[in-house]
């Protein structure tokens, strides 16, 4: 994995999770249909805001908003770098 640098204050980089490609039943889903993931893998956090503090830290899995962040693409893999306040729950 390549140096992903450090985000600006208050910001995350998130690695997606891959989309759906089939249903449950195992029908194929074609990419022009495939819903954008909404679940992801911290791999990069910045300095915490003057009055908050960062509560997410690298390796976590979270959810965020269907359109929270913005894509961004690093080596040919796709990341979202998007505020702590896009992130709505932290997976345990």
């Amino acid at each position: 994995m390549a140096n992903l640098g450090r985000p600006m204050t208050g910001k995350v980089l998130v690695k997606p999770e891959a989309a759906e490609q089939k249903t449950s039943s195992g029908i194929i889903i074609p990419d022009s249909a495939q819903e954008k993931p909404q679940r992801g893998k911290i791999v990069a956090v910045g300095k915490p805001k003057k009055d908050e503090e960062m509560e997410v830290k690298v390796g976590d899995m979270v959810l965020y908003g269907r359109y929270a962040g913005t894509e961004i693409k690093i080596d040919n893999e796709d990341y979202l770098i998007m505020n702590q306040s896009d992130i709505l729950l932290i997976i345990e």
